[in-house]
């Protein structure tokens, strides 16, 4: 029994043994093509992550790392412009050469020659602000920058023809002003030079179609403000409201009221809307109350466009009080894309008190200045009158004022999509002889004739 217990397990162990041993190897290749399955796949997933950018838009190596490059550039960039200051920084400018010819005044080109004056003599061309050296002529650079919080700041120049070229002599701004967010990005503070925002004509030539600008928008609106604003802004409706100095940088101890001014606009639609504007307060020491209504249809190939206006200013006329009350409609109509004709028609009625309205001043008919007659430039102020005996002209023995109209004809050719081509003829009138010709005497109507070229980016 000894001897066959050793011999009955050496049996089973060499029965068993080569099964183990197959069995061992099997694994050992099956293992061996598991590994290399997964090194495979491995491979293949690394390819697949590098050649997506290649498969979609068929770069090559070389193209994918040049990509890369710019892209890095492109990011360094924008690094540097926003660390620069440029991010948010809008430049804008425009200047328009414009020759002018009237009839009591000759041919001139207008371009810089400013609003300084020169003693009153309106007959001098080129030295006021008048309805003939009105905005235009001008070049214009505006500088715009939004900061991160939501921050506006603007400065605007136009050497000689600005906004306070007439008030604050040597000036070159039109606008310096900064806006604020107070609860949201609807409701802001505006502080600063701020130009009037009455009427619906545009003080640059870019922005509007004919040369010369409609009587009330030269002669019964104020110029800029100097103050503190709230800019309200609440779904088809916004609102300003003003608080300072109009027509001055700052008040002497003499003139120390400010003026409270505001302007409503309401858009209807894509095509229409109106507003209204008003100030009411001291200016230069006198009382001043104005009112306009202005109002816009602009669709397909026709532009309408119309204003109401009136005002009161004390001591300011003839003979007291000056008081006016006017209108203004603006007819347009594109030929094609690029020829535009224009019409606009403008009357004022400015007869009481002598006449004298807000934006003219009657002219010294004497060294003393104790005989006041019509500004012979712009048409305002006193019926003239030729006395026979005297071989003179002096004001009406009525105390009759002028009243004032206007007519003008235009085309605007878009040339370029920056340059703009106008021609522009006008009609002035007055109710009674106005304006001042060369030899010294005074008839009803002027004639002007405009054109310029506009270039803007």
């Amino acid at each position: 029994m000894t001897l066959i217990q050793p011999t009955l397990l050496a049996v089973a162990l060499a029965a068993a043994f080569p099964a183990l041993a197959q069995s061992n190897a099997q694994i050992l290749d099956e293992l061996r093509a598991l590994r290399e399955r997964v090194t495979e796949l491995e491979a293949k997933l690394k390819a697949a992550e590098a050649k997506p950018a290649q498969a979609q838009w068929g770069m090559t190596p070389e193209q994918a790392a040049d990509f890369n490059r710019i892209a890095i550039k492109t990011e360094s960039l924008q690094d540097s412009f926003a660390d620069q200051g440029f991010k948010g920084l809008v430049i804008n400018g425009m200047l328009d050469p414009t020759y002018i010819w009237t009839k009591t005044g000759g041919g001139s080109f207008a371009f810089l020659n400013g609003f300084a004056g020169n003693g009153g003599d309106f007959s001098y061309p080129g030295d006021v602000y008048a309805y003939d050296n009105s905005y235009f002529g001008q070049a214009m650079l505006d500088i715009q920058k939004e900061t991160e919080d939501g921050t506006r700041w603007r400065l605007t120049l136009a050497p000689q023809k600005n906004a306070s070229s007439g008030y604050n002599v040597g000036s070159i701004v039109q606008e310096a002003s900064v806006s604020v967010e107070l609860s949201d990005n609807q409701t802001r503070l505006w502080v600063g030079q701020i130009p009037d925002w009455s009427g619906y004509e545009y003080v640059w030539s870019h922005q509007q179609p004919l040369i010369t600008h409609n009587l009330l928008f030269d002669f019964t609106l104020p110029s800029f403000y100097t103050g503190a604003a709230i800019d309200i802004t609440r779904g088809k409706w916004w609102t300003r409201v003003f608080l300072g100095n109009m027509n001055a940088s700052r008040y002497d101890r003499d003139n120390e009221a400010p003026v409270l001014a505001y302007r409503v606009d309401y858009s209807k639609g894509e095509f229409d809307g109106f507003g209204f504007a008003g100030v009411h307060g001291k200016t230069f020491d006198s009382r001043i109350d104005t009112f306009e209504l202005d109002g816009y249809y602009i669709r397909g190939d026709w532009t309408l466009q119309g204003q109401i206006g009136i005002g009161r200013i004390r001591d300011w006329a003839a003979d007291g009080d000056a008081e006016w009350a006017g209108v203004s409609g603006l007819v347009a109509y594109n030929f094609t894309p690029r020829l535009k004709a224009i019409a606009r028609a403008d009357v004022i009625k400015n007869d009481k008190n002598g006449g004298g309205i807000f934006g003219s001043y009657a002219a010294c008919g004497d060294d003393d200045c104790t005989v006041l007659i019509a500004d012979g430039r712009n048409g305002f102020g006193p019926e003239m009158a030729y006395d026979a005996l005297a071989d003179s002209w002096g004001p009406d023995a009525s105390g009759k004022g002028l009243n004032r109209y206007a007519l003008s004809l235009g085309l605007s050719y878009l040339y370029g999509l920056n340059t703009t081509f106008k021609v522009e003829y006008r009609l002035d009138g007055a109710s009674g002889p106005a304006f001042l010709e060369r030899d010294g005497s005074y008839r009803k109507t002027n004639h002007l004739l405009g054109t310029s070229v506009v270039v803007n980016f």
